[in-house]
């Protein structure tokens, strides 16, 4: 049974039973029917009923990066690829003085993920922007640099893996001292060090590209941490900026 009672069911993904039963037993003691519930769950429904891609954060990850915003006191979050805007509900429901700005290139996704947070009452928080992150984060950029909005306590990257450090490297600029930053989907089932995908998988060379850079970068330190739970086998890049 899923933690969330809605599983994932794409046949990508690497699953074993007790991977899910532990998430399910550790989070009925540890996050047990909250207030922000009901809005995740039907985040996650409402996404797959109007035909959005299996692939949210499962919950675990969610309410571990809400966490981290919470332990480091961020005032401003950043979500590149906000799909039907699952993360986003974590990290603000959870954490009433955070705003977000999230990036969505998809006008339906984006579309749906304000139709989640308007049934969350989050609409106000989060900043949803449409358009190409490329495009989009020049603009923050700017925003930030004038004050209008705070530096960057905290971002997620979650896109189009081939801009993975497109992506980081423009981020960390608009980061306060001590930000963190995650990237997903970076170890791929342990693709990340399967030399037959280096040439031929799009996703496994962004992520090696990411990490590479990452660890030629003398503006942030950075690990990956391999992740096992009910979605997936996979891992993530955590950056924290000087």
């Amino acid at each position: 049974m899923s933690v969330n009672g809605l599983a994932f069911t794409d046949a990508q993904y690497t699953q074993q039973s007790v991977w899910t039963a532990v998430d399910a037993y550790t989070l009925s003691h540890l996050h047990p029917s909250t207030p922000n519930s009901e809005v995740l769950l039907h985040a996650l429904k409402n996404s797959r009923d109007k035909g959005l891609p299996d692939i949210a954060s499962y919950p675990v990850l969610g309410k571990f990066f809400a966490m981290q915003c919470r332990a480091l006191r961020v005032k401003h979050a950043l979500e590149i690829g906000t799909l039907g805007g699952y993360t986003s509900i974590w990290l603000a429901s959870e954490n009433p003085g955070l705003s977000v700005t999230t990036i969505e290139v998809n006008p339906h996704h984006r579309e749906v993920a304000q139709q989640n947070l308007d049934h969350a009452g989050l609409a106000d928080r989060v900043d949803s922007r449409l358009g190409p992150a490329l495009n989009i984060l020049p603009l923050l950029a700017k925003q930030i640099a004038a004050g209008e909005k705070p530096r960057l306590g905290f971002a997620y990257i979650d896109a189009d893996k081939k801009n993975n450090w497109a992506y980081l490297d423009q981020v960390i600029g608009m980061c306060e001292a001590g930000a963190v930053i995650f990237v997903d989907n970076i170890v791929a089932r342990g693709a990340l060090v399967d030399e037959a995908c280096f040439a031929t998988d799009e996703m496994v060379a962004g992520a090696r590209h990411v990490v590479e850079n990452v660890g030629k970068d003398n503006r942030v330190e950075g690990v990956v941490l391999q992740t096992v739970g009910e979605k997936d086998y996979d891992g993530v890049l955590m950056v924290v900026v000087k």
